[in-house]
């Protein structure tokens, strides 16, 4: 992982096999609520293209969806974009662009959230024993206030 925010190939490594989700979804956004949906799920991460390209599988058997998250690296500007498809809807959903720095990986985009526009942050972060973190942010007010919806805590499996 590159500590001085240039992405490198590598940046992503740390996410390479299978592994077990514990997923902690907002069951209502923007509203100010704390009422929480846990729920598990299995994801499996592959590099490809020489590691410009990463790619995991998301697999959700108790909400009944999944997903595919695209990782592509844009070596004239060592960033990072992210795309996320999900079998509920078949779409490609705007990316999210940024880096990793000092151990944190921060990625912002915009999209829509049933009709609100938001803009996004991804964070990937890590507990004191190593194993990766994610979590999903939206603001509806141009990044002046954030709302994690998501977090996803991952152990490794094998």
């Amino acid at each position: 992982m590159d500590v001085t925010g240039k992405g490198q190939v590598t940046d992503f490594d740390f996410l390479l096999g299978n592994w077990t989700v514990e997923n902690r979804r907002l069951k209502q956004r923007h509203v100010g609520s704390d009422d929480w949906d846990v729920f598990p799920a299995t994801q499996q991460f592959w590099k490809m293209l020489g590691g410009v390209m990463n790619v995991d599988e998301f697999i959700c058997p108790a909400r009944g969806f999944s997903g595919v998250s695209i990782r592509t690296l844009d070596l004239s500007t060592r960033r990072w974009s992210i795309y996320w498809v999900n079998s509920a809807s078949g779409i490609m959903f705007p990316p999210v662009h940024g880096q990793f720095c000092d151990g944190q990986g921060v990625f912002y985009g915009t999209d829509e959230d049933d009709g609100v526009h938001v803009d996004v942050r991804f964070n990937w972060s890590f507990q004191p024993d190593g194993r990766p973190l994610w979590s999903q942010a939206y603001s509806t007010d141009v990044g002046a206030n954030w709302e994690t919806n998501w977090t996803m805590d991952f152990t490794r499996v094998g």
